[in-house]
């Protein structure tokens, strides 16, 4: 028998997933202008949108917008330590810490994205193992960068990603009535 998993199963495993990055300070789900980019927001922020499910023979796929994004700090004079020593340092913008944050913010996404396609994550908790998928996702991935002004200046990466559960579309249990349903 097959363990169906719910929108809320699949919602909840990706927040956890997110609370338990270390990197990671404020996880939110909903539709992209609920991001909430408020200056008491903590960041590095990610964000789960969810845009569609996709049916399969016996599986469902869950589709979200992953938002990863960090504030970029604006400092007239701000070098990190490794761009102070690169040859090329001038090709580097060190008015701000952009590039830094679209680094840090996409080594999020490929975490994500790992998560779900090799690690024993996609188990149940307290199984862990890697040959016991819940949730797990395939393809490849197009992970593409932004900024956007807001009350701060954000910057990261979003990608689209489908978690792919298993469903047997049991009709045994929905909740009709017995009889026929034809004219």
């Amino acid at each position: 028998m097959v363990n169906n998993k719910t929108y809320n199963n699949v919602v909840n495993t990706l927040v956890r997933m997110a609370d338990n990055h270390y990197q990671i300070s404020t996880v939110s789900v909903g539709d992209i202008y609920d991001i909430g980019l408020e200056k008491e927001t903590k960041f590095p922020l990610l964000h789960i949108n969810p845009t569609s499910v996709t049916t399969g023979d016996s599986s469902l796929t869950y589709n979200f917008q992953i938002f990863v994004m960090d504030m970029v700090s604006e400092k007239s004079d701000w070098q990190n330590e490794q761009q102070s020593s690169l040859t090329y340092a001038k090709l580097v913008n060190t008015k701000n810490n952009e590039q830094e944050v679209f680094n840090q913010t996409l080594e999020i996404c490929t975490d994500f994205i790992g998560m779900l396609r090799h690690s024993e994550r996609q188990s149940l908790e307290g199984v862990n193992d890697i040959n016991h998928p819940l949730y797990f996702t395939e393809g490849q991935f197009t992970i593409e960068p932004f900024t956007e002004r807001f009350d701060n200046l954000c910057c990261g990466w979003v990608f689209s990603i489908g978690v792919l559960v298993q469903n047997d579309f049991q009709t045994c249990t929905i909740p009709v009535t017995k009889r026929g349903q034809g004219y």
